[in-house]
């Protein structure tokens, strides 16, 4: 951890704790920082406020006040989730306090050059494969970010000798103000968080300031398959390695002949390769050319890959019975992500599909439904999802009450030989906390029925 004096007798406040909140908290009150933390949640049902608070820390909890603002703070260390039409910090905006988020600090005290990834889909399986290959080339990398550790808990534990390889969400990204990755990643752009950003081209300038710092002695690996991720890479100072699976390559990553290749020269055949899906061939992309940028062995990247299948809740096998296949795809909590999942498969697949209702119709899936042997619907958008199955011909729809129960179901509409794909296309705070105990209601489903 870089020693610095930059925070010393400041007063800041972090607004919003969660876990990214209080590791911020306590990160800047090492750092000789007068901290100020607010948070929403009554400090008697606190346990993250009252530690801080036994620590020294100043702690107001139960709202947000407005006239907290005016008690000549220097910096705000915002929670990602909280939106920037948030009264407290429009007032901060006006008095002209800058406004961050936590993976800003993270930068500010790391020792070890940071690989960031981000993009609409595909940044946890992306995360997850480049940890894997430096782990197995021996460069000692770090996990952090929306994937892992709190990113400024791993920069203090990293040295000169690591690489933290860190997830961004265009959430924490629209919080930087220096931030300066050694290798950035934009897997893909679409439309998503809408509600948040306003509208999709403030989503996609959130994402493009992965790139915003960076300059010639920095990398930028961005999908050349897309004119938005291209116009940004225009834009960008970092040596730009593209990658495509449509397309062969003057350079960067690409596939040829059935194989993957770099810079022209062949990595794996893709019959080696062990991660399912077609759509993960980007992840797959994104990830070889990073891990070469870093100068990691070529035979790592060829062990990891022959033997990595996936991320918990993303595309996760979870088990066979009397053979049917069961794959945990939790994460899939827009339309686009189901789309990807359905056509990982060339076998007749029972549909498990519903949560949260956010307003959208799913008109844009029917296309993606026409191959769906079986439908099977819970959460608030049921109906607009049969009607979406309706519309794409689907002949089998039953709706349930929840996952757990779709399981079953499932299981006696199917076949020997047939999928029973969990992939929402919704997000679950409907019925689950999180999309993760969703997946787990899944697996655990899956294994009552052996």
């Amino acid at each position: 951890m870089k020693q610095m004096k930059t925070y010393q007798h400041k007063k800041i406040l972090v607004l919003g704790l969660a876990k990214s909140g209080a590791s911020a908290a306590k990160l800047l009150h090492k750092l000789g920082a007068f901290v100020t933390v607010n948070d929403k949640k009554p400090l008697s049902e606190n346990p993250a406020a009252q530690e801080l608070l036994e620590q020294g820390i100043k702690v107001i909890c139960g709202d947000h006040p407005v006239e907290l603002i005016d008690e000549g703070f220097e910096l705000v260390v915002k929670n990602p989730g909280i939106p920037y039409d948030n009264p407290m910090i429009l007032k901060a905006g006006e008095y002209g306090i800058p406004v961050i988020t936590e993976v800003e600090l993270a930068y500010q005290i790391s020792e070890a050059p940071l690989i960031g990834i981000t993009g609409t889909n595909g940044k946890t399986t992306t995360t997850t494969l480049i940890f894997e290959i430096l782990t197995a080339g021996e460069r000692r990398p770090l996990i952090a970010g929306n994937i892992g550790t709190v990113a400024s808990d791993v920069a203090q534990e990293a040295g000169h000798d690591n690489h933290i390889v860190i997830e961004l969400s265009s959430f924490q990204l629209m919080g930087v103000k220096n931030f300066k990755p050694k290798i950035a990643i934009i897997t893909n752009l679409y439309e998503a968080h809408i509600d948040y950003h306003g509208s999709v081209n403030e989503y996609h300038l959130a994402k493009a300031k992965i790139t915003e710092n960076q300059d010639e002695n920095d990398y930028l690996i961005v999908n050349a398959d897309q004119e938005k991720t291209m116009e940004i890479a225009r834009k960008s100072r970092a040596q730009i390695i593209p990658f495509s699976t449509k397309a062969i390559l003057d350079n960067g990553a690409y596939v040829e002949n059935g194989w993957i290749v770099f810079n022209r020269e062949k990595i794996i055949q893709l019959d080696d390769v062990a991660l399912p899906g077609t759509h993960n061939l980007e992840n797959i992309l994104t990830a070889v050319a990073a891990s070469l940028l870093t100068g990691v062995d070529k035979q790592a990247i060829v062990g990891v890959l022959t033997r990595f299948t996936g991320v918990r809740h993303r595309l996760q096998y979870v088990d066979e019975i009397s053979g049917r296949k069961f794959y945990n795809d939790s994460k899939a909590t827009n339309i686009l992500a189901t789309e990807k999942a359905l056509t990982a498969f060339d076998k007749p697949v029972i549909l498990l599909a519903g949560g949260l209702d956010r307003g959208n119709t799913f008109d844009e899936l029917v296309p993606a439904l026409t191959g769906v042997k079986a439908l099977i619907t819970f959460g608030q958008t049921a109906p607009k999802i049969e009607a979406a199955g309706k519309a794409a011909g689907i002949k089998t729809i039953v709706r349930v009450d929840n996952v757990e129960k779709a399981v079953p179901e499932a299981f006696n509409l199917s076949d020997a030989g047939d999928v029973i794909l969990l992939s929402p296309a919704c997000a679950s705070w409907d019925q689950y906390k999180t999309f993760e105990v969703r997946g787990d209601m899944f697996i655990e489903a899956v294994h009552k029925l052996k």
